[in-house]
């Protein structure tokens, strides 16, 4: 592609850089010049334009990121996404719901070291999404990119974008009391947080925060995924609820998190079906750690110690109001 000056008698065809005023109007920046256009330029006293000229081989910039995102989801429907129309070199991949953002995200650094006229922004993986939010956009940034780099880019990326959806659908709350606690007061925003995901909470069971209350109460649980939040914080891996859990036949994946706010959240798994066992801050409907467990179970993706201890480095980490001492002094 070739910018600059162009005189009018070489400008059909080329590609209007900068948008220019005329008598009947106002012809924009992007547009593909016509003889009429060109004859309007004139008659305004214009004797050159500000262009962009495609060489053999170069792809318009619309027609380049039409062709990049439909490498980068290849079947919408499957992916969970849905593609709007290029304009002005850009597509937006919106999520077709909610769900868990999937990126490839080796191949997606890859694509955009190719030519940095062609790019893709994403939101971070596993984030979790809401129906027609944006998970990324193909920006082509110069008005048309060499045919050669944009195959490049849409074979480095084929596939490597998508969203997972929610696939489990109830949840159970076991909410442990203690006098003066604060009882049921976080059901509302859990809730608000398993809608969210698709997720119906179809059963909340207080019990007294003792061990063997828990253990009963896991065992009348019958969804498909069981929250368990605590009237007092679980400050140890062998506390009332950890306990409680293995007690009731099941087993402690992980406990603790490097995520904050969110610390004290623990991962089980009981007979094939995930437990969480909630920080208190779940129950203000603030973003916190639990949140990004929550989403990936919900979508049926698997949560091991690994990926929780990845969370910590450029994750949450923020100030929240209801924290009775503030991290600074």
């Amino acid at each position: 592609m070739r910018f600059g000056p162009l005189p009018l008698t070489l400008a059909e065809g080329a590609v209007l850089a900068h948008s220019v005023r005329l008598a009947g109007g106002r012809l924009r920046k992007g547009v593909t010049l016509t003889a009429d256009h060109l004859t309007q330029l004139a008659a305004a006293g214009e004797t050159e334009v500000i262009a962009a000229r495609l060489d053999p081989g170069d792809v318009h910039e619309n027609a380049a990121a039409a062709r990049l995102a439909a490498a980068l989801v290849p079947d919408p429907e499957d992916a969970g996404l849905r593609l709007t129309k290029a304009f002005t070199g850009r597509v937006n991949l919106l999520a077709a719901g909610p769900g868990v953002a999937m990126l490839d995200i080796d191949r997606l650094h890859r694509l955009n070291r190719i030519n940095p006229m062609i790019t893709l922004a994403t939101v971070p993986d596993c984030q979790q999404m809401t129906e027609g939010g944006m998970v990324g956009t193909v920006k082509i940034i110069s008005y048309a990119v060499p045919g050669t780099d944009l195959d490049a880019a849409c074979e480095t990326a084929r596939g490597a974008l998508g969203l997972a959806r929610p696939v489990l659908r109830r949840a159970t709350l076991i909410v442990t009391e203690i006098p003066g606690g604060a009882g049921e007061k976080g059901v509302p925003a859990i809730r608000s947080r398993l809608e969210a995901l698709n997720l119906t909470l179809d059963r909340v069971i207080p019990v007294p925060h003792r061990c063997q209350a828990i253990a009963e109460a896991l065992g009348e649980a019958d969804s498909e995924l069981v929250l368990i939040l605590t009237g007092s914080a679980t400050s140890d891996p062998h506390d009332v609820a950890p306990e409680a859990l293995r007690r009731a036949g099941g087993k402690v994946e992980r406990f603790g998190m490097p995520v904050d706010p969110g610390n004290l959240l623990f991962l089980g798994d009981l007979a094939g079906r995930p437990v969480i066992g909630l920080p208190g801050c779940a129950r203000s409907p603030a973003l916190n750690g639990a949140d990004w467990v929550l989403s990936r179970v919900a979508c049926g993706l698997a949560v091991n110690h690994d990926d929780i201890a990845a969370m910590g480095v450029g994750g949450l980490l923020k100030e929240i109001p209801t924290r009775p001492q503030p991290r600074r002094g």
